[in-house]
């Protein structure tokens, strides 16, 4: 039991490797949904261009 807690309670620095895994995941991601987040991108400056007259 005081080993689960002592491994809880550990509170080491994010390491490079977690670092890593977790860019490697935001890629994947972001390659999976590249049309999705290219269009989103693209109306919302759309929006911000046309808005912007109004101020």
């Amino acid at each position: 039991m005081d080993e689960l807690y002592l491994f809880l309670e550990e509170e080491e620095g994010v390491t490079v490797v977690e670092i890593i895994l977790v860019l490697l995941v935001l890629i994947a991601l972001v390659a999976l949904f590249k049309t999705q987040l290219t269009s989103l991108v693209n109306s919302i400056l759309g929006k911000v261009t046309t808005n912007a007259g109004k101020i």
